[in-house]
């Protein structure tokens, strides 16, 4: 079998003041192959991962005119495994891979992510959509995967046996670095590992704390804004360690512009299923 050649999009999110990209996977190049809506990506046999958004003909932001965040070769089998083709995340569980409710188990930076595990191979990390602003803030709030880690392993464990590049019986060797870690390493250096450390330090206690997972438990709605508040102060306190001119080298974006990662319109949506 041949690998399917995986293409990683961004159009920018509207919600928020600080620079903030929603992402979503085809396996075709829409900068060449172009779809006006998802039955006609249907009916030319491609796959569109809508990743908790909108159907997008084409990518582009103020930054990037294409919108394309990368390409790499996977396994649409194991993709489509992990998370549901041409499917709207808001009405198909199965196109929410383990970001079961948005917002609360991560956001589109996440979902995408989980459908480009399946460009993984032996020694080649899989795609990511790091390239996508806001990225590292999301990351910093959920994780490269998401806040679901058991599900998502055995999510990984229910679709084994995946066509690595499409070789069978390949299994990977190689444990994934973790990226958040590995970019604030890099942007704040040896001369500041200490400062790195803490922060990792932070990352690693906000998701243990997981406060939007207990909100659910105790068997409220979940809000896209009272979610935006709560991240927004996880955020702060990054902001407490770092001070504003390392914030903003870390994450992009200076901490005074404020960031929503929550789409209120798809929460919603989603509620009122």
């Amino acid at each position: 079998m041949n690998p399917t050649i995986f293409y990683a999009w961004a159009v920018p999110a509207v919600i928020s003041e600080a620079p903030l990209d929603h992402t979503w996977v085809t396996v075709y190049d829409n900068r060449i192959n172009s779809y006006g809506d998802i039955q006609s990506v249907i009916n030319a046999g491609q796959f569109y991962w809508y990743c908790w958004g909108s159907f997008h003909p084409h990518g582009n932001t103020p930054v990037n005119r294409t919108g394309f965040l990368g390409s790499q070769n996977g396994d649409l089998g194991y993709a489509q495994c992990l998370v549901g083709a041409n499917a709207d995340s808001s009405n198909f569980p199965a196109a929410r891979g383990t970001i079961f409710t948005y917002g609360v188990d991560g956001v589109c930076h996440q979902l995408a992510n989980q459908v480009l595990y399946a460009t993984r191979g032996n020694g080649v990390n899989p795609l990511t959509v790091s390239q996508a602003r806001g990225y590292h803030v999301s990351t910093f709030l959920y994780g490269t995967y998401g806040l679901q880690h058991s599900a998502w392993q055995n999510k990984q464990n229910t679709c084994s046996g995946p066509k690595v590049l499409g070789v069978t019986g390949v299994l990977f060797m190689t444990t994934i670095p973790d990226e958040f870690e590995q970019h604030v390493k890099d942007i704040l250096g040896t001369e500041q590992i200490d400062l790195a450390n803490k922060l990792i330090s932070l990352r690693n206690e906000i998701h243990t704390q997981r406060t939007d997972v207990r909100l659910l438990q105790l068997g409220q709605t979940p809000n896209a804004e009272n979610i935006n508040q709560q991240n927004q102060q996880k955020i702060d306190e990054a902001t407490r360690l770092l001070g504003d001119e390392l914030f903003e080298k870390v994450f992009g974006f200076p901490p005074k512009q404020k960031i929503n990662l929550v789409d209120p319109e798809i929460m919603s949506r989603i509620n009122k299923e």
